[in-house]
């Protein structure tokens, strides 16, 4: 079968989000144009790495070129997922890319695949890479998900004052304390 390469160059909106209580959830990339939605499945670590990147990327831009951000005016309440979510693939590879010409950061997500997936198959349309998803967003587009998605990634369980794991409501093993068993969040 055949690559197949998703291409959103102006989506209504591109979210993180989660399906799961804390502590269980699922995370999800989305893109949505019209009535054509595609999402991916993903690591809560991704998620966070994405939106850290994107916002270094923005900066870099801002500096380099002088580039104005500006604002798209959603609000958070249209930015959930469409449900139901139906993960086309699991991400594995991740790329960011900036377009001067046409003034917009492009986000490529790769899905896992048993070969190793070398630089040079990001933001490519070979034949030969895994099944992708490559997002064209304006620079104000970008920084809104990258906000949203450290609020998703954050939304989790609270942290050990101890040792930064996640607490569960009935506690858990702290490897600070030597594996005493320290109970939950009042």
């Amino acid at each position: 079968m055949s690559r197949q390469i998703h291409v959103f160059r102006s989506p209504d909106r591109f979210l993180a989000g989660t399906v799961g209580q804390p502590g269980e959830r699922e995370f999800y990339l989305q893109v949505a144009d019209g009535r054509r939605v595609f999402s991916v499945a993903c690591e809560k670590q991704q998620v966070a790495v994405l939106a850290d990147r994107l916002d270094s990327l923005i900066t870099e831009v801002a500096r380099r070129f002088g580039a104005e951000i500006g604002s798209t005016g959603h609000a958070d309440a249209d930015l959930a997922l469409t449900t139901p979510v139906d993960a086309e693939f699991r991400v594995g590879t991740m790329g960011l890319a900036w377009d001067g010409e046409g003034s917009q950061v492009i986000v490529e997500l790769l899905a896992i695949s048993d070969e190793e997936v070398g630089e040079d198959v990001v933001l490519e349309d070979r034949e030969d890479g895994p099944d992708a998803l490559r997002v064209f967003l304006s620079l104000a587009e970008a920084r809104e998900f990258a906000r949203r998605a450290e609020r998703v990634v954050a939304a989790g369980r609270p942290p050990c004052p101890l040792c930064s794991n996640p607490l569960d409501p009935e506690g858990h093993i702290c490897p600070r304390l030597n594996g005493y068993h320290r109970g939950g969040v009042a």
